[in-house]
């Protein structure tokens, strides 16, 4: 189970880990949302989270479903989101870092060590911090944020998708299907579309 993953952690001596990730790095339009989970060495693991996963792995179903579990049973978690105006101004990668440090800031809670999914330390946070390439599929902390992140995330798209339904948000949450790069020929980019990505950049 992930869970092994803070399990050698806390028998090396720590007593709280944090885990974050984002969702929505990819997207044309909208905005990257990401969350961060804390969990203590003396927390007991609920058996309806040991589905816990990479949310890219689960169905939307059970995403949904560990969502609102994560949500009531974690000692701790934060959300936050950056806009699509923040990424156009300071890029996407430093966007995705801003909102993983805001999460971590919403979480409430000092930890021992923040595991980070990819290989970006977060530039202004100053305590003990790790990075973990495929943190999704390897650590609980970070799985559980990647489900709170991509389900806060698909919900913000589909409230997008009614205020701009020609765009179909709803279905593709923003990623550049064939459908949706259509739709930004026939009608041009919406207002919440990222201007500094292509095709969009492409028409400046």
């Amino acid at each position: 189970m992930l869970i092994d993953f803070e399990q050698q952690l806390f028998l090396n001596g720590l007593k709280r880990l944090a885990g974050t990730d984002e969702a929505g790095r990819g997207p044309l339009a909208g905005p990257v949302v990401a969350a961060t989970v804390i969990i203590n060495h003396d927390w007991p693991l609920p058996d309806s989270l040991r589905a816990v996963n990479d949310s890219k792995k689960l169905t939307t179903k059970k995403r949904e479903a560990l969502f609102e579990i994560i949500k009531t049973s974690v000692p701790n978690y934060g959300i936050a989101i950056v806009d699509h105006q923040t990424i156009d101004h300071i890029n996407i990668l430093q966007a995705s870092l801003e909102a993983m440090y805001q999460a971590t800031l919403a979480a409430g809670a000092k930890s021992d060590c923040l595991l980070i999914d990819g290989n970006q330390l977060l530039p202004n946070y100053k305590h003990r911090q790790q990075t973990l390439v495929g943190g999704d599929g390897l650590s609980f902390t970070i799985a559980a944020a990647s489900i709170l992140a991509k389900v806060t995330r698909d919900r913000l798209m589909e409230e997008y998708g009614k205020l701009y339904p020609e765009y179909g948000f709803a279905k593709h949450k923003g990623y550049g299907t064939a459908a949706h790069l259509a739709a930004i020929k026939k009608y041009g980019p919406s207002p919440i579309h990222r201007l500094s990505f292509a095709p969009m950049k492409n028409k400046k």
